[in-house]
């Protein structure tokens, strides 16, 4: 019988090979692939986020997490596509046109993934209409922008108004972050969210998903 609750440490210590072994173990007694996502890989990513937020946790091991996360994920979403499941949302995200750094984006991206979600993550130096594109495709309804160039910042706004010129901007909710970005900034640009660290990306994704 697989330990289940290994998965749940697996995840929350950053053990890639051990997450993968159980959820390997776990698909083939036959535990519903969703059960695995939801009981014990969401929690433990959350918790990861939690300590994160009081500094118990820093950058390596919110990577270390992801990529357990993600060896995981990487067994379980064919799974979970075969069977219809439905993600808690489908985002869209990307570093913003002008701008190469990718960390911060990497990490809202894997605790996304962590939190359910899928993820459709287009790289660094996003044209804004690579945006739109992605949008229309996938039928995402959360865009997320990251930057970490003040002088990068604008084109968080131009991507906001391709997004209105496509006629994409109402079915999407726009979250933006980085180091320069602020609450005050995302209000004048129209976002529809600030997230001022990765976990507090995730909790605002879940929130404008319920809405």
């Amino acid at each position: 019988m697989a330990e289940l609750n290994k998965l749940y440490e697996a995840v929350l210590n950053g053990d890639a090979k051990t997450a993968a072994a159980v959820t390997k173990e776990a698909l083939a007694e036959g535990v519903p692939p969703i059960d695995l996502v939801n009981q014990y890989m969401v929690p433990a990513m959350d918790e990861v986020g939690r300590r994160y937020e009081c500094e118990e946790y820093f950058v390596p091991e919110l990577l270390l997490a992801a990529r357990a996360m993600k060896a995981s994920m990487d067994l379980i979403r064919p799974l979970l596509a075969a069977s219809g499941a439905q993600p808690a949302g489908r985002v869209v995200i990307g570093t913003v046109k002008g701008d190469l750094h990718d960390i911060g984006k990497n990490l809202v991206a894997a605790l996304l993934e962590g939190g359910g979600f899928e993820v459709i993550d287009l790289g660094a130096d996003v044209p804004p209409e690579k945006f739109v594109r992605a949008v229309e495709e996938r039928q995402a309804n959360i865009v997320c922008l990251s930057a970490l160039l003040t002088v990068t910042m604008p084109a968080m706004r131009t991507t906001i108004e391709t997004l209105k010129e496509a006629g994409v901007r109402d079915k999407v909710k726009v979250l933006v972050g980085g180091a320069p970005v602020t609450q005050k900034y995302a209000e004048e640009i129209g976002a529809d969210g600030y997230g001022e660290n990765a976990s507090e990306a995730v909790t605002l994704a879940r929130r404008l998903v319920a809405q």
